[in-house]
């Protein structure tokens, strides 16, 4: 697929559920690369809350993880008749609600979003299991030896089993704002999510916004929750729950990043992505998505994956690959 690289001056029209971002609701997310010093890398990441890496990954890795995925699904007839499985080309003849994501945020929580979609979305869930998603892509060696040394957790680094691959369908709804830690309630907040875009992503194309200094404001925002639990009494167990009672029903912070961009006056940071780039963010890193308007109707497909400290507590829930309905 041809490469999304491009200059960043002129930024496309850039929307989210709730509308067009204006011009001052937009930055541009910081590059890094491995070149740089290790140290170097590790302030970026504690002052950024995330750390963009290119090339991380090898490309062609990458590119061949799409390319199965998209022949896993291409009976589903979500591809474009005539056009390469890699380059993921919708079939926009069809409704796009057809060919729904999967995950956090969809119709009750991770739970399956209709039967009209069923071979689709049973389709999109059978390919975390196959081998050139769980162990080609998923355990490559550079990410974990990467995330092991930024950290400095060395042999103490665990990859979750439990991962989410999904596709973003041209049209379809974007991801909500929402912080990882809220989905990782059961442990403690020392998780690195990885998000691998497989394959190039247009600025306009759906890729992941991270709000300017978020991180800090996810602290914020966590600090205030259990000050609620406290002051009510509630028990450990208890004060979980409050916590995502206090979000939405998907545990999303807010379904308009351009209304909570103005509620705290801060910037979505965007990118166009690579095949090999990853994004590295900390648990209280707050980020959502753009509706994905590629103008060739390139499908937007992405994995995240997380990493912990084994040597201090975690959410267990996430030892086991992802199913629906499964409650996380």
């Amino acid at each position: 697929m041809p490469s999304a690289t491009r200059t960043i001056e002129a930024l496309p029209p850039l929307f989210v559920n709730d509308g067009q971002l204006d011009d001052d609701q937009v930055g541009i997310l910081r590059p890094s690369t491995l070149d740089l010093p290790i140290g170097e890398l590790r302030e970026r990441f504690k002052a950024d809350g995330y750390l963009y890496v290119k090339g991380l990954l090898p490309r062609n890795v990458v590119l061949k993880a799409r390319h199965e995925y998209f022949n896993f699904l291409e009976p589903t007839g979500v591809l474009k008749p005539g056009t390469q499985p890699i380059d993921g080309i919708f079939d926009d003849s069809k409704d796009a609600a057809t060919f729904p994501g999967i995950g956090a945020g969809a119709a009750g929580g991770n739970g399956h979003p209709g039967e009209h979609a069923a071979k689709f979305v049973d389709r999109a869930l059978e390919a975390h299991y196959q081998e050139w998603y769980s162990k080609d892509l998923c355990k490559h060696p550079a990410l974990k030896e990467f995330v092991a040394r930024l950290t400095s957790w060395d042999d103490k680094t665990r990859a979750f089993e439990r991962t989410l691959l999904r596709n973003n369908v041209p049209g379809n709804k974007a991801i909500g704002v929402h912080y990882d830690q809220i989905f990782l309630r059961y442990g403690e907040p020392t998780a690195i999510t990885a998000w691998v875009p497989i394959g190039d992503i247009r600025l306009d194309g759906g890729g992941l916004i991270y709000l300017e200094h978020g991180h800090l404001l996810g602290v914020e925002e966590e600090a205030a929750f259990t000050k609620k639990a406290r002051l009510r009494g509630l028990s450990e167990k208890e004060a979980r729950n409050a916590f995502n009672q206090n979000m939405m029903s998907t545990g999303l912070l807010s379904e308009g990043p351009k209304e909570f961009s103005e509620r705290f006056s801060r910037r979505w940071l965007v990118t166009a992505y690579e095949a090999g780039d990853v994004v590295l963010h900390n648990p209280f890193a707050i980020h959502a998505s753009t509706i994905n308007r590629d103008p060739e109707n390139v499908i937007r497909l992405a994995t995240d994956l997380r990493f912990v400290d084994s040597s201090k507590p975690w959410d267990t829930r996430w030892s086991v690959p992802y199913t629906l309905g499964d409650g996380v």
